[in-house]
């Protein structure tokens, strides 16, 4: 079940509206993709849900589906632009999770080799018996 709307508009409800400026690279009846004000590297492109949900645990199993079908058309239009030697897709929820704005969205990230952007992953390597516990916990 979708969840709620955030309580404000947000900067991306405003630019998809139109009342805020942006460069538009697609949209249809449900999503909407623009460039990214702060291009980490040319060719970011931020895709959006057209309804202002914060987060993936607030969209239908639909809306997840139309917001990555989306992605996916993105990503294949930023790799034919730009021939970058790779493509970060990062979706974040929640403050802990990095996301900054509190509407769903996805970056669509070109990326080179020494491109100066980094992610930190601090591998925990629990042994098997630990991950069939995690893993069992997710399926109830």
């Amino acid at each position: 079940m979708p969840g709620p709307a955030p309580a404000e508009p947000t900067i991306f409800s405003r630019i998809i509206a139109g009342e805020i400026p942006c460069a538009k690279v697609y949209e249809d009846e449900a999503t909407f993709a623009f460039m990214d004000a702060g291009q980490l590297n040319p060719g970011h492109v931020l895709v959006a849900l057209k309804r202002p949900a914060a987060t993936i645990l607030d969209l239908s199993e639909d809306e997840a589906a139309a917001l990555f079908r989306t992605v996916h058309k993105v990503a294949r239009a930023v790799q034919d632009a730009f021939r970058p030697e790779g493509i970060t897709i990062l979706q974040a929820n929640g403050a802990a999770g990095w996301q900054t704005v509190p509407h769903i969205h996805v970056h669509v990230l070109p990326r080179h080799a020494d491109d100066g952007v980094g992610l930190v992953w601090p591998r925990k390597n629990p042994p098997m018996d630990e991950l069939k516990a995690l893993a069992a916990r997710i399926k109830a």
